[in-house]
């Protein structure tokens, strides 16, 4: 058993799947295994990934299940202890292994990290803006206004899913958002501060270019925050908090489009929320 598994799902990347492995087998750690998980790719992905051989275990799915059921099908095909993720649109530098494996011999009771990023949008390197900038520890409160853990940045041992569960395979975007917030309700989440991930960005074949209004999947997953996990007082304040925040916003952008019942049902729900608690 290695001690590292990399998961890696993709649809219809063939070009960037290549690149994302290649930087997988250039890394200077070498005890691990790969996951391609290719979600029902119709373009010539299964190909391309022929000249890895034996150097990768090639997953493939007769349609397009979305992402989760993608990184999920690798978890649970996969074995080891450890558990890293690459989207197929970002690579990794050659220590970013190195540096968590380490990371984590050094701190056994650890159960999750992240490293810093590398952001290039449209083919030009960008600064993150201050509202982007990772937190280390406990990060729930500020990962409730947006995502601030990076899938292709994370690696976690494989006992913390199996406590708090997998992706969630109903929402098609924002998964990772999901299962983040779930974590970061429990445990710490660690920031690596060397940018060790190359994350791209601008390409219309992302999540976000595919969903418009992101922030109903942001809400849904809110709604299973409050409803599922047992949160301590604080942390469902602030929950309910940006839940009411991100409903008003939401509801009132599709007053604006015309989208009447949509707009009452996400204007209602903060009440309703907040008079399910009351009583």
């Amino acid at each position: 058993m290695a001690q590292v598994d990399v998961i890696i799902p993709t649809f219809n990347r063939a070009r960037r799947v290549l690149r994302a492995v290649s930087s997988v087998l250039s890394q200077t750690f070498t005890d691990f295994e790969i996951y391609v998980v290719d979600d029902g790719s119709t373009d010539d992905t299964q190909e391309v990934l022929k000249r890895f051989k034996e150097r990768i275990h090639y997953l493939g799915r007769p349609f397009n299940a979305g992402v989760s059921a993608a990184r999920n099908l690798g978890i649970k095909k996969s074995t080891s202890p450890l558990i890293a993720f690459l989207d197929s649109d970002d690579y990794w530098l050659p220590r970013k292994l190195a540096f968590q494996v380490d990371f984590f011999r050094n701190r056994p009771q650890a159960l999750i990290c992240q490293t810093e990023e590398i952001w290039i949008r449209n083919g030009r390197r960008v600064n993150p803006k201050k509202r982007h900038a990772k937190p280390s520890g406990d990060i729930f409160r500020p990962s409730l206004g947006l995502c601030l853990v990076s899938p292709s940045a994370v690696m976690l041992k494989r006992s913390l899913l199996q406590e708090v569960g997998l992706f969630d395979e109903t929402l098609p975007a924002c998964e990772d958002y999901d299962l983040w917030l779930r974590i970061a309700s429990r445990h710490p989440v660690a920031l690596i501060p060397e940018p060790l991930v190359v994350k791209e960005g601008g390409h219309p074949d992302q999540l976000s270019s595919r969903h418009k209004g992101m922030d109903r999947f942001r809400i849904k997953a809110l709604l299973n925050l409050i409803e599922r996990e047992t949160l301590t007082m604080e942390q469902l304040q602030a929950t309910v908090e940006t839940l009411a925040e991100k409903s008003l916003i939401y509801g009132r952008g599709c007053l604006k489009r015309g989208r009447t019942r949509e707009a009452r049902f996400y204007l209602q729900l903060p009440k309703r929320i907040e008079e399910r608690f009351k009583g």
